[in-house]
C-alpha cells in the first residue's frame, strides 16, 4: 500500500470540503475502527506539521513530541489518547462542516434521540437515505445554509460514506450519534453492556413487570441501575437522569416500546 507511504493532499488548505474531509480521514483511520490512535496518530501529527510548516519533521525529537501533547490536551476532548472524527472536525475547518452544523441543530443527547424519533419513520431502528435526505434538509433551513437538489443529494452520500460503517446504505443510531460531541454521546457509555437478542428479550420481559408491552420511566430507571451495577460501572445520580431523559426521547407518550429499547442496548437491532 505504497499511497500510505505518500503525504496527505489538502492537509495544507484552509477550509476542506465534505469528500476531501473523508478522504483524510480514511487514510489516517487505517483500521478503519472510527478513531485515529497509536501509530496513525502519530503520522497525522507528523503530516499535519509538515503541510502546515513546509518542513520535515522528526518523530524523535523532543521537541514534536512535546509539541504533540499539547496539540493532543487541545483537541482530544474527552481524554482518551486518540481522535475520532469530532474531534478531527475541529482540527481541519471543513466548507460544508456537517458535525458542527449538526451541533447548532441538535446540541444535546435528548435532542439527538428525539431527532432519530423523528427521522427514523418507519421505526426500522435505522435512518435510511430518504429519511436521512429530509433530515439533513431541515438541518441546512435551520442553520440558513443554501442548498439544491444535486448539493443535498450530495450532502446524503457525504454523510453515509462517513458514517455508514458497514456500507449498507443506512444508519444505525451508534453510527448516527457519533455526530454528536464526545460528552454528549451518552450511547459509547454503553458500548461495553450491549446484550444480544436473547438477553435482551429476557431482560425487557423481567423489566416490564406488568407485562403492558413497554417499559416506563420507573421501569428503566431499575433497568438503568441494575444493568451499570452488573457491569462494575459507576453511575451518579446526574448521570442516571441525563440517561433517562434521553432514552425516553425514544418512547411514545412515556411508553418506552421493545423496539425503541433494542436500538439503544442491542448489538444489532433485531429483524
Amino acid at each position: 500500500m505504497a499511497n500510505k507511504q505518500q503525504q496527505v493532499p489538502y492537509l495544507h488548505l484552509a477550509e476542506l470540503t465534505a469528500s476531501q474531509f473523508l478522504e483524510i480521514w480514511k487514510h489516517f483511520d487505517s483500521d478503519g475502527n472510527g478513531y485515529i490512535e497509536g501509530k496513525e496518530l502519530e503520522n497525522f501529527f507528523r503530516e499535519l506539521e509538515v503541510a502546515r510548516r513546509g518542513s520535515g519533521v522528526d518523530p524523535t525529537n523532543a521537541t514534536f513530541k512535546e509539541k504533540m501533547k499539547e496539540f493532543m490536551q487541545k483537541f482530544d476532548k474527552n481524554k482518551d489518547g486518540r481522535i475520532e472524527m469530532s474531534e478531527l472536525a475541529q482540527i481541519l475547518p471543513t466548507e460544508e462542516n456537517f458535525l458542527l452544523c449538526f451541533r447548532q441543530y441538535v446540541g444535546s443527547s435528548t435532542e439527538f434521540m428525539a431527532a432519530w424519533r423523528r427521522y427514523d419513520t418507519d421505526r426500522s431502528g435505522y435512518i435510511e437515505a430518504n429519511e436521512l435526505k429530509g433530515f439533513l434538509s431541515d438541518l441546512l433551513k435551520k442553520a440558513n445554509r443554501h442548498y439544491d437538489d444535486q448539493k443535498l443529494h450530495e450532502y446524503t452520500q457525504t454523510i453515509l460514506r462517513m458514517f455508514d460503517l458497514n456500507g449498507d446504505g443506512k444508519l444505525g443510531l451508534s453510527e448516527m450519534a457519533r455526530l454528536l460531541p464526545v460528552q454528549e454521546n451518552f450511547l459509547l457509555k454503553f458500548q461495553g453492556m450491549k446484550m444480544n437478542t436473547e438477553q435482551f428479550n429476557a431482560v425487557f420481559k423481567f423489566y416490564d413487570k406488568d407485562g403492558n408491552g413497554y417499559i416506563d420511566e420507573q421501569e428503566l430507571d431499575a433497568l438503568l441501575r441494575d444493568l451499570h451495577t452488573k457491569n462494575k460501572k459507576d453511575l451518579d445520580s446526574s448521570s442516571l437522569a441525563g440517561y433517562k431523559q434521553s432514552i425516553m426521547a425514544l418512547s411514545d407518550g412515556g411508553k418506552l416500546y421493545r423496539a425503541e429499547l433494542e436500538i439503544v442496548l442491542c448489538r444489532e437491532p433485531m429483524l
